[in-house]
């Protein structure tokens, strides 16, 4: 594979770098490469500025609004927009939903849901894990029934990531209890602003409330908001969850990260030796970055299979895997590097990503079920 870019790709890089340096406050940009929090305001604003741009949609075609962009446009942008210090486009609508009813939705769904998540005027949460279905997601509970031109919706979802801002919900729901449990889920899209949902906090280790319950309590859904077949959500759900585990590699992000541990190590210790000096300290590094580099190579052939309008296959589960290891071992090794600074206010966003870090080997299946997936399709074991 030829990594080198072209005249026109190192054009459309200058570009992006130059929009960025015009378009984010260098506050926001600072803060983000600090590790510190960033708003629902900074990122409803990022995705704005984009939309006005016409880069709403990085990985969206332009028959639905996005730039149509090639796998390398789209690498180019992901990984500048890491490396300079841009809020994170939100991925519950652009990678998430978004593809799922470019693909299965109708006409009518595309053309109300579609532009707004572009717009930035909805913001999406992801509705799939509950009380008891995590990996075995297929088991899951929350009911919905079908009642005249309406399902009434009863059930818990929880760990829902920033459900606090969101005013839409994708949802897998139990529409037939008597087949397989595969056979009788479907996809429905919520309004987070009907009567019956409820939403609770769950505040983490470090006193953030960054995921959330959501308790349904005769929610009344339209039938037009169910998306596909009724019953056939797992289908549709196994398509997402292919896009979820390729965007969970978070190329772009570790670069970003393993430049700040360089960075970090590299600053005088007390016995006057840079820390990144230790050569037991310096080859964990340097393994970190060789595995870093393979993920990015596969990462690109990911998103060529996307750009021939193919889905991601089992190479997206080994993304998954090697993306949040790679993420957990960068924060391991940071949080080893600031050493007793982590405790203090300025080092605290060290500790407080190192602690967040470990649910990246969990969520969107976790690693051990990639394992088998990998193993089952790669190798048929």
């Amino acid at each position: 594979m030829d990594l080198s870019f072209t005249a026109e790709e190192l054009a459309f890089r200058d570009e992006v770098r130059a929009f960025i340096e015009a378009n984010v406050p260098a506050e926001m940009r600072r803060r983000v490469l600090e590790g510190g929090e960033v708003s629902r305001d900074d990122t409803v604003r990022w995705q704005q500025t984009l939309h006005r741009k016409g880069w709403g949609g990085p990985n969206w075609p332009k028959e639905f609004g996005g730039t149509g962009w090639d796998p390398v446009r789209q690498f180019i942008f992901e990984e500048e927009s890491a490396a300079a210090g841009t809020p994170r486009l939100l991925p519950f609508g652009l990678k998430m939903v978004g593809p799922v009813i470019m693909h299965f939705g109708n006409a009518a769904q595309q053309k109300r849901f579609l532009p707004r998540i572009l717009s930035g005027e909805d913001w999406w949460a992801q509705g799939y894990s509950e009380p008891g279905s995590g990996s075995d997601l297929a088991s899951l509970k929350t009911r919905a029934e079908r009642k005249g031109d309406h399902y009434v919706v009863n059930g818990q979802k929880t760990w829902i990531t920033l459900a606090q801002h969101a005013s839409w919900i994708f949802c897998l729901v139990r529409t037939d209890p008597a087949v397989k449990k595969q056979a009788g889920i479907s996809f429905l899209l919520i309004d987070m602003k009907s009567r019956g949902v409820t939403v609770r906090p769950i505040t983490l280790l470090d006193g953030s409330h960054e995921v959330n319950e959501v308790w349904f309590e005769d929610v009344q859904v339209p039938v037009e908001n169910l998306v596909g077949e009724e019953n056939g959500g797992w289908t549709y759900a196994k398509f997402l969850l292919q896009h979820e585990r390729t965007n969970i590699a978070g190329v772009g992000g570790s670069k970003r990260e393993l430049a700040r541990l360089k960075k970090i190590a590299s600053e005088e210790r007390k016995d006057g030796k840079p820390l990144l000096e230790d050569p037991g300290f310096a080859a964990q590094v340097a393994q970190v970055e060789v595995e870093l580099m393979a993920l990015e190579i596969t990462n690109l052939r990911v998103l060529a299979a996307e750009a021939e309008r193919r889905s991601p296959g089992p190479e997206a589960s080994l993304l998954k895997i090697k993306g949040s290891e790679i993420q957990q071992a960068i924060s391991e090794l940071m949080l080893h590097a600031a050493g007793p600074r982590a405790q203090s206010q300025r080092g605290a966003a060290i500790a407080a990503r190192y602690l967040n870090l470990r649910k990246t080997s969990i969520y969107g299946g976790s690693n051990e079920i990639q394992k088998n997936i990998s193993a089952q399709t790669i190798l048929g074991l």
